[in-house]
C-alpha cells in the first residue's frame, strides 16, 4: 500500500474505502485487498486515520473500470510507481482529452494502453 503526497492527492477528484467498494461490487472487503494486493486497484493510505482508500474513478458501477488493470500493469511494467501511476491516470493528458482516468471509464482504454506503451520507449 502506497502513501502518496499532497499533489499526487489533489489530482484525485474522489475517493472510497474498501468496504464501500466491496458493497458496490457485491464481495467481501477481502476480495477488494486480494484485487489491491493483485495489482487490479491502487489502494492508498489518507485522511486523518490512515484508511486504504481507492480512486472512485477505479469502479463504474457494480465493477471495476474495464481496462485498469491492463493499464496497471503496464504501467508497473515500465516501472512506475503506484504513486506515479496514479499521478499519469489523474494528469489531464491534452491529446486524449482529459486525463487518462476519464477515457478509462468511458472505454477508451485502447488509446491509454497506446500512451502507456509509448512510455516504455
Amino acid at each position: 500500500m502506497t502513501e502518496i503526497d499532497a499533489k499526487t492527492d489533489a489530482l484525485v477528484p474522489a475517493w472510497l474505502h474498501l468496504p464501500d467498494i466491496a458493497e458496490m461490487l457485491g464481495v467481501e472487503v477481502t476480495r477488494v485487498r486480494q484485487l489491491v494486493k493483485e495489482g487490479q486497484l491502487i489502494a492508498v493510505r489518507r485522511g486523518e486515520n490512515r484508511a486504504l482508500q481507492v480512486p472512485a474513478a477505479f469502479i463504474d458501477g457494480d465493477k471495476v473500470v474495464k481496462g485498469l488493470a491492463g493499464t496497471l500493469t503496464l504501467l508497473r511494467d515500465d516501472g512506475f510507481t503506484d504513486e506515479e501511476a496514479l499521478e499519469w491516470l489523474f494528469t489531464p493528458d491534452p491529446t486524449l482529452p482529459g486525463t487518462p482516468a476519464q477515457a478509462l471509464s468511458e472505454n477508451r482504454g485502447t488509446e491509454v494502453k497506446r500512451r502507456a506503451q509509448a512510455l516504455a520507449v
